[in-house]
């Protein structure tokens, strides 16, 4: 099929890059290596090249992939032989950024880090963060509601987005790109694709909140002795007047020794001796501002949050240090490669109860697992990798995640919090989220995709 498609797709679509397998052979396929097992990468250069693209994939029954910037963890962009890759990084632009409105409107593939640059020259921010800001797309960002440090202050990505424009399977471009907060008016449509992993849909423009960014900042690096301890010290620091709580990152012990090998930081560089690390910052209209408001607030907190050491940073390379424990996670793929890894939401006040649960039913499948767990304390969203290299075996697997997943969904929590379902976590889905919700799902996408051209056997089956 190889022989006759390419020539095809570059006669239907003169203006866009398209590479064989051959060219994606060579390239870097990013964070997961399935992601360049397609017949063809077609880069289309605006909302009209992705629906001629959709409409040439639909007639002959070729299904379709969109990918970002490939920093996906669930599988959600991977691709196999004989489906055609739509690559969303020619739609890069910023068409709009308004400071009055406080909204922008981007193109699918602008990345993160680009929108942050443009927006805060407006002294604006898109109010959402991750540490792969520097690659993650905005279009990526909206098909896996992405969340980040930011997401218990400021909401996930379905929170930010105002408005989007999507094209559809049959190649009809569904424009809504609302400038507005309150809309009243029917189906709020935009959230069918916020979250579906391009099953519905490829998202092409984007209409995103904006919030005004803090003038300057204050991290510090907090031991506590559980995750209870360290919200006694989110919820000060929610209630100060003076700065602005603006993350909140907790680790546990087992990671945080990890990364303090793995980078090779010297002992007693940081307050590292703790059950718990918390990583705090603060936004106020002043470094100095934010560092006394930092200063002051650990102080009054103390003894009534049981603080075993801390430390405010006293500069930014002292600061990017703190952080560096947090963000740089790939040390746990190069102390474990193919570590089987996870992404829950527990309710906050059940996070010690869950961590001591999953850490002794671990022990009943591996008596040497001793899981690395960190996250985002405030929305409860724990990220989970396995002490062990990997691939695990199929039946391994399903034991650790029924471990990991048992009670979340009664509870209020999720299985997947923030990473998707993608390939990775299609039999989970089946196994923990509601039966109703799995058939309506199969539903909404029979009738929106009843050829299954977009992004197969991805969430549903």
């Amino acid at each position: 099929m190889t022989s006759s498609l390419l020539p095809a797709l570059r006669t239907a679509l003169p203006t866009a890059t398209i590479w064989d397998s051959s060219e994606l052979a060579s390239r870097d396929p990013g964070f997961d290596g399935r992601n360049f097992g397609a017949a063809a990468l077609v880069r289309p250069k605006d909302t009209e090249g992705v629906a001629a693209l959709v409409r040439f994939c639909a007639e002959r029954g070729i299904s379709l992939v969109a990918q970002g910037g490939r920093t996906g963890l669930a599988g959600g962009a991977a691709t196999s032989a004989g489906q055609v890759i739509c690559d969303l990084g020619g739609l890069n632009q910023i068409e709009e950024i308004d400071p009055l409105a406080r909204t922008a409107i981007v193109q699918a593939g602008t990345t993160l880090g680009a929108l942050q640059e443009a927006a805060a020259v407006h002294g604006l921010d898109p109010g959402i963060d991750l540490a792969a800001r520097g690659s993650a797309t905005i279009g990526g960002m909206v098909s896996t509601n992405a969340g980040g440090i930011m997401a218990f202050r400021n909401g996930t990505m379905r929170h930010r987005v105002l408005g989007l424009e999507a094209v559809l399977p049959d190649g009809r471009v569904f424009c809504d790109l609302t400038r507005v907060l309150k809309t009243s008016a029917g189906y709020d449509l935009k959230h069918l694709f916020i979250g579906a992993e391009g099953t519905l849909g490829i998202v092409t423009r984007v209409t995103v909140r904006l919030d005004p960014v803090a003038g300057a900042g204050a991290t510090a690096l907090v031991g506590v002795p559980d995750a209870r301890s360290a919200q006694r010290i989110v919820r000060h620091f929610l209630a100060s007047t003076s700065a602005r709580l603006t993350a909140a990152e907790i680790l546990w012990r087992n990671f945080a020794s990890l990364m303090q090998r793995a980078l090779n930081y010297a002992p007693g560089s940081l307050p590292l001796d703790a059950p718990c690390l918390l990583v705090v910052g603060l936004g106020a209209d002043s470094m100095e501002t934010a560092r006394g408001a930092l200063e002051d607030g650990l102080a009054a907190i103390w003894e009534d949050a049981a603080i075993v050491d801390g430390l405010v940073a006293s500069s930014e390379a002292q600061a990017a240090a703190m952080w560096r424990l947090r963000e740089e996670t790939e040390q746990i793929e190069r102390a474990h490669p193919m570590a089987p890894s996870f992404d829950v939401s527990v309710p906050a006040g059940a996070l010690d109860a869950y961590v001591a649960r999953i850490e002794a039913g671990l022990k009943t499948i591996d008596a040497s697992y001793a899981p690395y767990v960190y996250g985002h304390l405030a929305d409860g969203n724990l990220h989970i990798s396995i002490n062990c290299d990997g691939p695990v075996s199929h039946e391994r697997h399903e034991a650790i995640e029924d471990v990991l997943y048992e009670g979340l969904r009664e509870a209020g929590g999720s299985f997947s919090a923030e990473h998707g379902v993608g390939l990775d976590k299609r039999e989970a889905y089946e196994r923990h989220a509601d039966p109703v919700k799995q058939e309506l799902s199969r539903m909404i996408k029979q009738l929106i995709d009843p050829a299954n051209v977009m992004n197969p056997g991805k969430i549903v089956g």
